[in-house]
């Protein structure tokens, strides 16, 4: 089950960035994997809310290895298989009477989301081909886990639970948003001051031969035997004949007498 590790979580439909040609598109929807303890299994449980605010639940449990096995209670499907390609790809198909009804690919996607692509035949006999996209949630959600074959159909206490886990996963997405945010808009504050206090340092060590004022633009120039000198000289006022190695930036003293470039 190593190679399934990164399909183990909870994840959030995108209902705008999927195409749909057998299934109407959903209004949300939430995507749950599971490993279990003992056996080399994963547990699967989908669950969606229509445009009408109908809910919808689908759950199996599947040995991983790519052999064929059967529902003990027969619904759509009277048997599945389910494979682990790789660390970014597993598949399952579903069975009625030997022949393929379905086939469903989880991939992970280089952004991280999860992109799950349904095929087969629809009631009138036509290939069908949906795609959805989803992306990862931190928290986990305690969904029902049905054993059997993949019983999809609409009640009124999924609709009730699954308006709650949807507010709820908002709710607690746009915290841990503000927080991440928060620290973020901290670090890019840090990084700034890390760099007035850098920049401050080569000031300092520089050659001046006047007494800087706070608010007034000056000029950074390192010196051919590597040394910097401060400067009320603008680089383009020296001409074609600039008297230094390079010109470095053009700077400000602030009122805590660091340096930050304008």
């Amino acid at each position: 089950m190593v190679q399934a590790y990164n399909f183990l979580a909870s994840w959030q439909l995108f209902p705008e960035k999927g195409t749909y040609e057998k299934r109407q598109r959903p209004k949300s929807g939430t995507y749950r994997i599971e490993a279990t303890d003992e056996k080399k299994e994963l547990r699967i449980f989908h669950n969606w809310v229509s445009l009408e605010n109908q809910a919808f639940s689908a759950g199996y449990t599947l040995q991983a290895d790519g052999q064929l096995q059967e529902f003990v209670e027969a619904s759509e499907a009277d048997g599945a298989r389910a494979e682990v390609i790789d660390g970014i790809t597993f598949e399952v198909c579903f069975y009625k009477k030997a022949e393929q009804l379905h086939r469903i690919v989880h991939e992970i996607m280089p952004n991280g989301y999860l992109r799950i692509t349904q095929e087969g035949l629809d009631e009138n006999g036509k290939d069908y081909h949906d795609v959805e996209f989803y992306h990862k949630q931190m928290s986990v959600l305690p969904y029902a886990a049905s054993v059997s074959g993949a019983v999809i159909k609409p009640t009124e206490e999924g609709v009730i639970k699954h308006k709650a886990l949807v507010a709820m996963e908002e709710q607690t997405n746009m915290q841990l948003d503000q927080i991440r945010k928060q620290i973020e808009l901290l670090a890019l504050q840090a990084q700034e001051i890390q760099q007035r206090k850098d920049l401050s340092l080569k000031i300092y060590e520089a050659k001046l031969s006047f007494a800087p004022n706070i608010g007034q633009h000056y000029y950074l120039y390192e010196k051919k035997d590597g040394q910097h000198m401060l400067s009320l000289v603008a680089p383009k006022e020296w001409g074609s004949s600039l008297p230094f190695k390079r010109f470095v930036a053009a700077v400000q003293l602030l009122a805590d007498h660091t340096w930050k470039e304008c």
